[in-house]
């Protein structure tokens, strides 16, 4: 189970997974990863590890289909942290110091852009 899956990402954002040799969904790789396995998420294009912008992705979107109000105030904690991350933010609750001695490449955080989230921004005009 230390095994770790490789799960690529294709440019027309297909995410597949080697070990099952299947395309899966991000709610397919929330159940692998509370299965207790480990991923990398790898672009196949660019061959950058887009682990951790995946998983963000993953929460984000958990969050829009919970049926559960945010929590505004939690928001609130989290940007006003010294990092103003959440992983910032946990990390200071736990009295982890931050683990990265050098700043990653930034394209390795541009895996995914605003407009392939596929999602709508709720402004002012599209809540009336």
């Amino acid at each position: 189970m230390n095994d770790v899956r490789i799960i690529k990402r294709y440019q027309n954002r297909k995410l597949y997974d080697t070990h099952q040799s299947c395309y899966v969904t991000l709610e397919e790789i929330a159940q692998i990863i509370r299965e207790g396995h480990e991923i990398q998420v790898i672009d196949n294009k660019t061959k950058n590890d887009i682990t951790y912008m995946t998983q963000i992705q993953l929460l984000f979107d958990q969050e829009k289909k919970s049926t559960k109000a945010g929590d505004v105030e939690l928001l609130k904690r989290v940007i006003r942290a010294e990092e103003g991350t959440f992983t910032g933010y946990i990390r200071s609750l736990e009295g982890v110091e931050s683990t990265t001695t050098e700043e990653a490449p930034v394209n390795t955080f541009n895996a995914f852009n605003a407009s392939e989230l596929n999602t709508t921004v709720e402004t002012t005009n599209t809540l009336n």
